[in-house]
């Protein structure tokens, strides 16, 4: 499996979602950091599962035990492990889904490619479980970042057919940043929340699903950064955001919608800001020629309705070659999207650590 990602600063995830911990090591980082663990913790609590309807009922602690590089919460500069235990598995209730492959999960492939020996537990390895040492990584990150004056905040965009409104991205409002950094169900027009719950709780009382989009916002990142071509800033984000369980999509700045302007409109006019060129519009999302320029970095996920449903599905028997039904057992999230948030979070820092 390739669960590692990064040239300059490398993380490789490790653990099943049913064994007996995850984690990650982290290679790179720079040394004589202090790091505020409390703001780690506060971040692994934002994905956590366990606190509301909108998420699974499997409750985790997900508090990292640091093993290695860093002292006295003071990076080293030797690679940083951590270890995340899981301490509230039901294994039972996965029991007979290697026969029965899961539609919408990587079961069947996986099944394919590893010969039937792939951890199928709670999705093994390819389990959303395997985000909570993404956070960690981008945690640590993040903080690196923000004493370069850079910030990172991300909010739910959309849930089913019910949206938010989205970030200024010319003038980006750092008191919004600091609320959203702080937020489990992480929305800039907080009055969509009620509509945006009633769309989760329907599809959960009919024993299905429901998806949706995340917006993420960088700020502070100077011009000049990306290599071009296919190191470019948009390539080195959708890559690891890609490694995300669920992701289905990413666009930058206007994204598709540039599809049906013209040039006049799409263009972002540049102009003098004191000493700083700016744009005063920011279409591109902060990327030109895979190269930043100096705007904010923003860009869109979409995350795919959760494929672990109650609701009965058609799928196949690879014992017995025949077609079957299936039901599928367990605690799972009728909506992922508002704990994705801090992971595409996380995410988009480890990505910016690569790219600076």
């Amino acid at each position: 499996m390739s669960s590692t990602w990064g040239e300059k600063v490398k993380i490789s995830i490790f653990g099943e979602s049913h064994g007996n911990g995850i984690g990650v090591v982290i290679d790179g980082l720079p040394s004589g950091y202090k790091i505020d663990i409390d703001k780690v913790l506060c971040q692994m609590a934002r994905r956590a599962p366990g606190k509301d309807k909108t998420a699974t009922p499997r409750k985790e602690s997900d508090t990292p035990k640091i093993l290695s590089g860093m002292l006295s919460d003071t990076t080293t500069g030797a690679p940083l492990c951590a270890v995340i235990q899981n301490t509230n598995t039901k294994s039972g209730d996965y029991n007979g889904l290697l026969d029965c492959p899961r539609p919408g999960h990587s079961d069947y492939p996986a099944f394919v490619k590893y010969g039937g020996f792939n951890d199928i537990r709670g999705g093994g390895h390819f389990s959303g479980r395997l985000t909570a040492p993404i956070v960690f990584a981008g945690a640590i990150c993040r903080q690196i970042l923000e004493s370069k004056g850079i910030s990172i905040a991300a909010h739910i965009s959309s849930i089913a057919d019910v949206y938010d409104d989205e970030f200024d991205s010319v003038n980006t409002d750092l008191s919004l940043i600091k609320r959203l950094n702080n937020s489990s169900f992480a929305l800039i027009n907080e009055s969509v929340e009620l509509k945006m719950r009633e769309a989760v709780e329907e599809a959960r009382m009919s024993l299905d699903s429901v998806g949706g989009t995340v917006e993420c916002i960088i700020t502070g990142v100077q011009a000049g950064f990306g290599e071009p071509m296919f190191g470019g800033v948009e390539g080195v984000i959708s890559s690891i955001i890609f490694g995300i369980p669920a992701v289905k999509g990413i666009e930058f700045g206007k994204g598709f919608e540039l599809t049906k302007m013209r040039g006049s409109q799409s263009n972002d006019s540049f102009c003098y800001n004191g000493e700083n060129v700016v744009t005063k519009t920011n279409n591109c999302g902060g990327i030109l020629g895979g190269i930043t320029n100096g705007m904010p970095i923003v860009f869109k996920t979409a995350i795919k309705p959760t494929p672990s449903i109650a609701k009965e599905q058609d799928t196949v028997n690879l014992v017995t070659k025949e077609n079957a039904r299936l039901s599928v057992h367990g605690r799972h999230d009728p909506c992922i999207v508002p704990r994705a948030v801090p992971v595409i979070e996380a995410a988009a820092a480890v990505a910016i650590m690569n790219i600076l």
